[in-house]
């Protein structure tokens, strides 16, 4: 199955019932709603998967169900995130063993290890599966940064680095990116409202939007996700992504998932609750989520009748 990195990647959240199980007859409603509105690619158990909350069972079990309701209808690439190499690569050759079209690597949280370290294990990881790999470059959640060098270096070294999934406020790191891999390694960045880097990264060449606003207005996201081919697209995109700005801005009001599920739920679709520590969102919050969704239209197009 050729691997279309570009235009809308999904981060896909996992709905718990009550008692914290998971939901998959939901979660099957969630892929299959990506599909129907174009969404590109989805990337499955990152941070919006409440990866952290999850045991090590629940993430095997999480990629042997969205394999099989997925039936290779969309790519998905799933998060190998660990606290150890050791562990990523376990993840990653799992996926791999069950049908993964691609895998995600991270540096583990909280060691805050030297660059020479983070390219270490990158290398190492990278050079355990054949699948089309790459990182998750989030150095607010996990304390180091990825330079641009270091990314130049896995480049040249591992022919199934293929993307560079960005969440930094910096077009320094997008430019050097762009410019050491000479578009080999495919830029898609995160849509924080707070980083900004959305319209900086297809004007840098990057190739779409690893993103978590697809989940509550996937056909809309999937439209200004797309790369920058022609002066139509730039304008349209520009457009769309400018008037659905204030929907990003309530969705990151709070550490993904939290609000994301809230949005899904007021639709009425399985977003089901969240793990603790996280708290279900309500109060004013909610109401202002619910205010800005009214005022884009998104009931009117999305609500579940």
């Amino acid at each position: 199955m050729a691997i279309n990195l570009s235009g809308s990647w999904v981060a896909m959240p996992i709905p718990f019932d009550k008692k914290g199980a998971i939901d998959y007859d939901g979660f099957k409603t969630l892929i299959d709603r990506q599909i129907k509105y174009g969404t590109s690619q989805l990337f499955v158990l990152g941070s919006a998967a409440e990866v952290s909350l999850l045991t090590a069972e629940e993430k095997k079990e999480i990629i042997r169900q969205t394999v099989s309701i997925v039936k290779q209808r969309i790519p998905v690439f799933f998060s190998a995130a660990s606290n150890t190499t050791e562990g990523e690569i376990e993840i990653a050759k799992f996926a791999e063993e069950q049908g993964a079209d691609g895998v995600i690597f991270t540096i583990p949280p909280y060691v805050l290890i030297p660059q020479e370290d983070a390219f270490l294990h990158l290398d190492t990881v990278m050079g355990a599966t054949s699948l089309p790999c790459g990182i998750y470059n989030n150095p607010a959640r996990l304390g180091v940064q990825v330079e641009p060098e270091t990314i130049k270096r896995l480049s040249d070294r591992h022919a199934n680095f293929v993307v560079d999934k960005e969440a930094t406020d910096s077009v320094y790191q997008l430019v050097q990116v762009q410019r050491l891999t000479q578009g080999k390694v495919k830029i898609m960045c995160c849509d924080s409202p707070w980083y900004a880097i959305a319209l900086p990264t297809l004007a840098v060449g990057g190739t779409g939007f690893a993103n978590i606003g697809g989940n509550i207005i996937p056909e809309e996201a999937a439209r200004y996700s797309r790369p920058w081919t022609s002066i139509e697209i730039v304008n349209e995109g520009r457009e769309l992504y400018f008037k659905y700005f204030p929907l990003l801005q309530e969705l990151y009001e709070v550490s993904n998932p939290v609000v994301i599920k809230a949005a899904l739920n007021l639709l009425g679709l399985p977003g089901g609750y969240v793990r603790r520590p996280y708290q279900d969102y309500d109060g004013e919050g909610l109401k202002r989520l619910e205010k800005v969704m009214t005022e884009l239209g998104i009931f009117e197009k999305y609500a579940v009748r």
